[in-house]
Formats: C-alpha cells, structure tokens, sequence
C-alpha cells in the first residue's frame, strides 16, 4: 500500500514537471474557435482575456514555470470557450 501511494505521488509530481504542451494547443485552439466564430465583435473583453492569459502561458513555459503556463493556459481555454458561449448567444438572440 505504502509503495502505491509513492508511486500515485510521483507520477502526480511528474505530470507537473513536464510542459503543458497539450494544455497551451487546447488553448490555442479555443481561442482560433472564438475568433472564427465572431467573438471579437461579441465578446472582446473576454477575448482578450483569453489572449493575455494565454501569452503569459507563454513566457511562463519559455522560463520553465511549468505549472503556473499549465494553470494560464487552462484559464486562457475556458476565457476563450467562454467568449465564443457568448458569440453563440448573441448570434441567437439575433434570429
């Protein structure tokens, strides 16, 4: 039991320690999503939000603060998945 809670620890420890390279493509991709649907012109503030946060996702990871880019670039994924949930409701509030 003992070696299967060490073993639980370090894999936890090492998820973190690796480069959030999925996280920051997940964010890249919502953003790219937001923008081609409209948001922009619906939702910028939080747009930007999503951009800000993610470029800081950025200088984060070139200065190996893995798990601070890890949480930006989340943060910068459900921002921009916000945005476009906006773009999405005004474009029906339209029809």
């Amino acid at each position: 039991m003992r070696y299967l809670l060490l073993s639980a620890l370090l894999l936890l420890l090492a998820a973190c320690a690796t480069a959030p390279v999925q996280e920051m493509s997940d964010a890249r991709q919502a953003i790219a999503s937001a923008e081609a649907a409209g948001a922009e012109q619906h939702a910028g503030a939080v747009l930007s939000r999503a951009r800000a946060l993610l470029e800081r996702a950025e200088r984060e990871l070139s200065a190996g603060q893995y798990k601070a880019a890890r949480q930006d670039a989340e943060r910068a994924r459900r921002a921009a998945i916000e945005a476009h949930e906006l773009t999405r409701e005004a474009a029906a509030g339209k029809e």
